[in-house]
């Protein structure tokens, strides 16, 4: 059975004890936890999810700009991810640490300069990342998002490029659901030309709530991502319903309609790998 993980900053900032036993009880097998090196004990939270008997899939990474045109900017970003490859490690995950998403600054969505030089800037920074992880053997997975919230790397024929460019042996994609419904004409033979290259996957539906609460065909990405011997989690993204996607917290009882959501989704999900 395939195993299925939420993202923790849907929760807003609730402790992470709360939302561990929350996941568990909704009947998830783990997490993408939200990097949050400053504010998140990593000793501490490795424990309460392996306490629940949880894993720690993936990380959400925090607000860093590494195709900035300004060299400080850029730099700072790179060192933020530096600082989480070592919070990383101290999650003490065996037999492997998360996976480690990266990706440009959500919300600018165009270049500050010009777009090659920022590609550029985006294959050094991105380049520069994989080496430092491949040292401790982490696997960095590229998440590919949409011309909402960036301008760089909006499909997942972009993603290839980029692994192209930075020819890293320890970089693949993520591919999101919610990202492809936007950007790919067909996601799901999207996923087949991406194959192999795949290292994460996450879910939302057409308007970033449930499965099966919106049009996206889930059937024929399921169908794919079997195709090509996908392997990983299956992550899920939800936002509960209300403005502002960037901001999880849509006021009183969100949280009991994620939990709906969440299990709506679980259930959804393993109908189709049943």
């Amino acid at each position: 059975m395939r195993n299925i993980g939420c993202c923790t900053w849907i929760f807003d900032n609730e402790p992470i004890e709360e939302t561990a036993r929350r996941v568990k009880d909704i009947g998830l097998n783990g997490v993408e936890l939200h990097g949050d090196i400053h504010s998140i004990d990593p000793v501490q939270a490795g424990k309460i999810f392996a306490d629940q008997g949880l894993k720690i899939f993936s990380i959400t990474p925090g607000d860093a700009d590494i195709s900035h045109p300004d060299w400080i900017i850029r730099q700072d970003a790179v060192d933020y991810y530096k600082q989480l490859i070592d919070w990383v490690l101290k999650i003490n995950q065996t037999p492997s640490p998360p996976l480690i998403s990266c990706h440009g600054l959500v919300q600018r969505i165009r270049p500050v300069s010009n777009q090659e030089e920022e590609n550029n800037f985006l294959v050094e920074s991105t380049k520069q990342i994989c080496n430092m992880a491949q040292q401790v053997n982490i696997e960095i997975v590229f998440e590919v998002l949409n011309r909402y919230e960036s301008h760089q790397v909006r499909t997942l024929r972009e993603g290839l490029s980029l692994i192209e460019h930075v020819k890293a042996p320890n970089l693949r994609l993520l591919a999101d659901a919610y990202h492809m419904n936007i950007e790919e004409a067909n996601p799901a033979v999207s996923l087949r030309e991406a194959g192999e290259h795949i290292g994460l996957y996450h879910a939302a539906d057409s308007n970033r709530g449930a499965i099966g609460e919106g049009h996206t065909d889930f059937t024929s990405q399921m169908i794919a991502l079997n195709d090509i011997q996908y392997q990983g989690p299956i992550i899920l993204e939800i936002s509960a319903p209300g403005p502002d996607p960037f901001n999880t917290n849509k006021g009183e009882g969100f949280k009991e309609i994620l939990e709906q959501q969440l299990k709506k989704s679980v259930n959804a999900i393993r109908a189709f790998n049943s």
